[in-house]
């Protein structure tokens, strides 16, 4: 077992990463403080898998516990779905003293913490991630939200889980493009922050893709301890903590272009880490080759790193220019200097659109 503890004050966590460790989500809730209630909220395909073991422990710990399904997938993260939670936390007669516990993936844990945040106007809520993206990513730092149809995320808080509870055997079931997906967030914590963790990440990309268990807990841990670091210093993103958007600006004009289904978010987050990488190399903020250093790990990892075609310039702009992290009309992206060193930097329409027309003929080196 391992635990990373987030130091915020009144809102400090612990993360605990071990195999099997559902088992004891019960003891751990107990620990920290014992609700009223607690209420698991996952979709179909992860409540097969776990929610039984989830509910048990809980009731182990002498909690009443119930059991909420969602649909999956992206096109759910919507209000239209947290009214939805609302309502079946209602008709259960959960109060302020309940628990909201999320079983899933990233879109379950972004829904259900904003249902925990404004629920009652805020409940305490566990963050159970269940797939690798959510587990290195989503879990960790607080950010909650829905989509709108005209972006990712518009409408969120930062609300700091309890605890995290990471269950590595979760990794077991998970489709291959999701576990690939997830590694593509692995990759951006070695790219933002840790060059060596970068080069491991290189060495065993193959006991990664096979999911042995030494290098999938490896790469979890130093995941999870490199955004632990850059929350503590930047907990609501006013300086710091915006490395963390690498790829991710580019990447998610391309989920809302692509219509939330073409692409997994963590393939999407791959090619905008290629495009960004470029602008980086294209504005002299890092050296000509970085790019190629970066497509070609993701490749490695059978992750996407070409510039879709059929995704036009003009409307990946403009899904850009909607982005919450676009302020007063200003662009400002996460840029890689070099591996293992990201800062951010304003950047015009102009020379983003440059560099996405770049990477549409782009080869790496």
């Amino acid at each position: 077992m391992s635990e990373v503890t987030v130091n915020l004050g009144e809102r400090s966590y612990a993360i605990t990463i071990e195999h099997r460790a559902i088992s004891k989500l019960g003891a751990i809730i107990a620990a920290v403080r014992k609700p009223s209630a607690a209420v698991v909220v996952s979709n179909p395909t992860v409540a097969r898998h776990y929610a039984d073991i989830a509910l048990e422990s809980i009731r182990a710990a002498d909690i009443r516990s119930e059991l909420i399904l969602i649909p999956s997938g992206e096109r759910f993260k919507t209000l239209g779905t947290v009214k939805r939670i609302y309502e079946m936390l209602l008709d259960m007669n959960i109060d302020r003293a309940g628990a909201l516990i999320a079983l899933g993936g990233g879109v379950v844990g972004d829904v259900v913490g904003f249902a925990a945040a404004t629920y009652m106007r805020g409940i305490d809520f566990y963050q159970v991630p269940t797939t690798l993206l959510a587990q290195v990513d989503a879990s960790v730092g607080g950010k909650t939200g829905v989509d709108l149809p005209q972006g990712k995320n518009l409408v969120g808080a930062f609300y700091q889980p309890r605890a995290v509870v990471i269950d590595t055997a979760t990794l077991a079931t998970l489709p291959a493009r999701e576990l690939r997906s997830g590694l593509a967030e692995v990759v951006k914590h070695g790219i933002i922050y840790d060059q060596g963790f970068f080069q491991y990440i290189d060495r065993h990309a193959v006991d990664l893709l096979h999911r042995r268990e030494e290098a999938l807990n490896e790469a979890v841990l130093r995941s999870v301890e490199i955004k632990r670091d850059v929350v503590q210093s930047d907990e609501r993103e006013s300086g710091l903590r915006a490395i963390l958007n690498y790829g991710h600006t580019i990447g998610h004009a391309i989920e809302v272009v692509s219509g939330y289904g073409k692409y997994r978010h963590g393939e999407a987050s791959a090619i905008g880490m290629v495009t960004e990488a470029l602008v980086s190399e294209s504005e002299g903020y890092a050296d000509r080759g970085l790019a190629s250093n970066v497509a070609r790990l993701l490749a490695k990892l059978k992750l996407p790193t070409a510039m879709d075609a059929s995704l036009e310039t003009a409307e990946l702009l403009r899904a850009i220019e909607l982005d919450k992290k676009v302020i007063g009309g200003t662009i400002r992206l996460a840029l890689p200097t070099s591996i293992g060193r990201c800062g951010v930097y304003a950047v015009s329409r102009d020379a983003l659109s440059r560099a996405i027309e770049t990477h549409r003929v782009w080869k790496p080196e």
